[in-house]
């Protein structure tokens, strides 16, 4: 006998055939995060749109990773789905387990991703694995390599920005001024090597046609040494005025090690600034939080160096809430200045860094002594500004911005024997201040959307202790009142079986 299909189980299996087909040709997700750390950005969303070419990712991640770091393979899987729906079929990606091949491995790492070593819990017993969480990015001849994807970490940023860089056509210019004593490009190689990728930057002058700066969203000016002439301070007002940008670090002070004293220095660029109404002091900061410095001693025929922590060298970690600052840790300044601001009509003032509470004043003239045992009452002024962001707005209506440093070598390496390395953290300031003032697609804004760390509230004991029991005895109490409840409801049935018994 053959029974016949219901209706509703028919319409069941309808259903769940058709979600299926749907689910295999579309990617739907639902953000509930309060940063909307999943969705999408219009940034990411324009780059998508207007790629000319098929983009290649291939993901170098280990399997069976720890939980922790699991999440980060499956979240970035889960973004690269959506960016392969977005692009309709333009970003097209593969997972390779580099651990499964050797040559899978020796392609990872010539590329530049480097396994990194966790430690995992096996049978009761911690051991360290290799790890991979790393993708190259490619398109044509074009590539791009994320060496690691940290859990947490801006995600979007990473990936939207390695696939601009490899599908742009075109880059935009940075301009470099040179004229007024500033360092070549050929100083700041580190700069050079993170910001090439997505900008050209090209060494100019201001002449008398103020029109050449035009060309340029954003011109860096960096430890200038010689006098502004007023024509060029007019070309630099030409450009702001026309919705141009600029990045500045200036040197108001100079430290002189031969002659162990400091230095005021004087170009023209600091009246220039004090009259929108920023002015870079003519002082030194001291900070208690500092670098060091190398001081050579001699003793028992033998020479050495020894580390001496030297105050005119501020190690900054208070950074403002802002793109140009986002993810930065510490960078290490020589003879920095304060930075103060007198409000006007139009223009507007956010401090971007500052030095730590325990800073001191050092007014000119200054006479360097290594061997000085500071105290605390060197370190009485409290914060100060270091750098900040200068917004106004021109007689047409423009937009101009201006990120100023009172710093004007803390991004350079210099030149020759005399080239030294900078902080990262140093690199990655100026080249975060340098994209955000020039990228108008607001990738830059993608930098702090990521996961936030939320810890639990931390509570008293007694809390604690009532938290405990209720945890504990509220299970106990649902199973006796549930059983309570079954109790009852039988005895009510057999009533009613016996009540209809005796009918």
């Amino acid at each position: 006998m053959i029974k016949k299909f219901k209706p509703g189980i028919v319409l069941a299996i309808v259903a769940l055939i058709l979600i299926n087909f749907l689910s295999d040709r579309f990617f739907i997700r639902a953000d509930f995060t309060a940063d909307k750390i999943y969705t999408l950005s219009k940034a990411t969303k324009d780059i998508l749109n207007d790629l000319p070419k098929t983009i290649t990712i291939t993901a170098y991640f280990t399997k069976d990773l720890p939980p922790d770091i699991a999440n980060v393979r499956n979240d970035f899987k889960d973004m690269l789905v959506e960016y392969y729906q977005r692009s309709k079929g333009k970003v097209v990606f593969e997972f390779i387990d580099p651990s499964d091949k050797p040559v899978d491995e020796e392609v990872a790492q010539r590329n530049g991703i480097q396994p990194l070593l966790v430690n995992v819990r096996a049978k009761d017993q911690v051991k360290q694995q290799k790890v991979y969480l790393g993708a190259i990015v490619k398109m044509g001849d074009n590539t791009d390599v994320i060496p690691f994807l940290k859990p947490g970490a801006a995600m979007e940023y990473a990936l939207s920005t390695s696939i601009k860089k490899v599908s742009a056509t075109t880059k935009a210019k940075i301009g470099f001024l040179q004229g007024e004593g500033e360092p070549e490009i050929s100083a700041f190689p580190q700069f050079v090597e993170v910001i090439s990728p997505i900008y050209d930057l090209e060494q100019l002058r201001v002449n008398d046609s103020s029109n050449d700066l035009l060309k340029y969203p954003t011109i860096i000016i960096a430890a200038p040494r010689d006098s502004f002439s007023k024509p060029k301070l007019e070309a630099l007002d030409n450009f702001l005025d026309n919705g141009g940008n600029l990045f500045i670090a200036i040197n108001r002070v100079d430290g002189n090690f031969e002659q162990m004293q400091g230095n005021s220095v004087n170009t023209g660029l600091e009246t220039w600034l004090a009259r929108k109404g920023v002015t870079v002091e003519p002082e030194f900061i001291v900070d208690a939080s500092c670098a060091n410095v190398g001081v050579n001693q001699q003793q028992g025929g033998f020479s050495y160096t020894t580390q001496v922590p030297f105050p005119y060298f501020p190690l900054i970690s208070t950074f403002g809430k802002h793109p140009a600052t986002a993810g930065l840790e510490s960078v290490v300044l020589k003879f920095a200045s304060p930075i103060t601001f007198r409000a006007t009509a139009t223009n507007q003032f956010e401090e971007l860094a500052k030095s730590s509470e325990k800073s001191g004043i050092s007014k000119l003239p200054v006479q360097f002594d290594i061997n000085k045992q500071w105290q605390e009452s060197d370190f009485t002024s409290g914060s100060r500004t270091i750098s900040a962001l200068l917004q106004g707005k021109s007689k047409n209506g423009k937009i101009w911005k201006i990120i100023i440093v009172s710093d004007g070598d803390f991004a350079e390496n210099g030149s020759g024997q005399n080239a030294q390395e900078v902080q990262p953290d140093n690199v990655n300031f100026i080249v975060n201040s340098v994209d955000w003032l020039t990228d108008q697609s607001g990738l830059m804004e993608l930098r702090t959307k990521e996961v936030t760390s939320r810890p639990l509230i931390q509570i008293d004991d007694s809390k604690k202790v009532i938290l405990k029991w209720f945890n504990f005895m509220l299970p106990i109490l649902m199973a006796i009142g549930f059983g309570i409840y079954r109790t009852q409801l039988n005895r009510r049935i057999r009533s009613r079986r016996m009540a209809a018994a005796t009918l």
